[in-house]
């Protein structure tokens, strides 16, 4: 996983019912963008050093800039 700032890690329930966990990446500890990364988590607004797991896919910012354009 590659990763720059500005990028969304979402982490996936790995229970049935549990919350889906989104955060922004707000530094990156290795500069080729791999792990760990410092995210700032919206549900408490925390940083913290996070180490992806299988349950985590990255949403990148520049998709989200597309969608944002592209809606009315």
């Amino acid at each position: 996983m590659r990763a720059h700032v500005g990028d969304w890690i979402v982490v996936e329930s790995q229970h049935l019912g549990g919350h889906r966990r989104r955060g922004q990446i707000v530094r990156l500890e290795h500069p080729d963008g791999t792990p760990p990364y410092v995210v700032r988590w919206i549900d408490d607004d925390r940083e913290t050093v996070f180490f992806p797991g299988p349950e985590t896919h990255l949403e990148f910012e520049e998709e989200n800039a597309a969608h944002r354009h592209a809606s009315p």
